[in-house]
């Protein structure tokens, strides 16, 4: 309320300088007019810019900017060609129209075009052994990449964009307690990855304001930062290697360093439950593989020894199938 009060006392005062000093040779009455639709129309841009990210208003102005030095030079150039003051005259006005209008458009439309770490990457080779991943929110919310990054094993600034907090507090905020914890969980894994001297983290304010869905911001800022995206999530990782993208899958590493086990092998598990077919039983290894075993359907609650038959290799990782030896631990 306080701001709005704030900006109708300016709309007036501009008003009244109309009236009494109007501009452009007008009577008082046409003169406030005026001033007044301009006083409006700069606190309509002042909301505007209030509500865009810093990243976007630099880059409308570099734009803006370029567009302006470009539209002046051109024109200079085309001027001079010209024979005829009329033709010389509307080429300078064309040049210094349509050129900052590009610029600025540029400007809004492909912030990371004229983002300061862009150009500067430009001119000098990038530093060795400074890379970047990208998280996704799968990956946060999972929480085993900070675990990860305690051991020593990742090198380089993790990058969480803006975008990606601001989904995981629209998840931390939802109604449904489930979502609501892993919001938050994921904010927690966030905060611990900041405090940890193992790593760099860097908030990012690049955003893709027309790209629509927040896998697709995360390629484009792959792309824009030259980086590698940290995720769980099958379908990403699929579209981003499409794309050229590198991706570093956790699921995929945790599947790489399970146990290989091979058939004939003799391996004691704890029956959990009971499996699908008749006299299964289902044990789960200390990494989370699951092995199903025949005949151990009476044996649930025991450990037993059994002997692996063989190893299936799925998408989500592997199963391992055995036989029940008859043998009680």
């Amino acid at each position: 309320m306080g701001l709005f009060i704030f900006r109708f006392f300016i709309i007036g005062l501009i008003t009244v300088g109309g009236y009494f000093y109007p501009p452009f040779k007008l009577s008082g009455a046409y003169g406030a007019a005026a001033a007044f639709v301009l006083g409006a129309l700069m606190m309509f841009l002042e909301t505007r810019i209030r509500k865009a990210q810093f990243q976007v208003i630099w880059s409308a102005g570099m734009g803006l900017l370029v567009g302006i030095l470009l539209g002046w030079m051109l024109g200079a150039i085309y001027q001079s060609v010209v024979h005829t003051v009329e033709m010389a005259t509307f080429i300078r006005i064309f040049f210094l129209t349509i050129m900052p209008y590009i610029g600025l458009l540029v400007g809004t439309r492909k912030p990371e075009w004229l983002d300061p770490a862009h150009f500067i990457g430009l001119f000098k080779e990038k530093r060795a052994g400074r890379s970047f991943k990208i998280l996704d929110t799968s990956v946060i919310i999972d929480g085993r990449i900070a675990d990860l990054c305690d051991t020593g094993f990742v090198e380089g600034a993790l990058v969480v964009p803006q975008f990606i907090l601001k989904e995981l507090q629209f998840v931390a905020d939802s109604a449904d307690g489930l979502k609501r914890q892993r919001g938050r969980r994921g904010l927690d894994v966030i905060d611990r990855l900041q405090k940890s001297s193992q790593v760099e983290v860097i908030i990012s304010d690049l955003d893709f304001p027309e790209t629509p869905d927040v896998d697709s911001k995360l390629i484009e800022c792959a792309k824009s930062m030259g980086g590698k995206i940290v995720t769980n999530d099958y379908n990403l990782n699929k579209v981003a290697r499409i794309q050229g993208i590198k991706v570093l899958n956790i699921n995929e590493l945790v599947n790489s360093l399970r146990p290989v086990a091979l058939p004939g092998e003799i391996m004691s598990v704890f029956i959990l439950k009971e499996g699908k077919e008749k006299e299964q039983g289902v044990a789960y290894l200390d990494d989370g593989t699951m092995v199903v075993v025949d005949n151990s359907r009476r044996m649930i609650g025991q450990t037993v020894h059994i002997t692996v038959t063989s190893v299936l290799q799925t998408t989500v990782g592997k199963m391992i199938f055995g036989r029940f030896n008859g043998e009680a631990k």
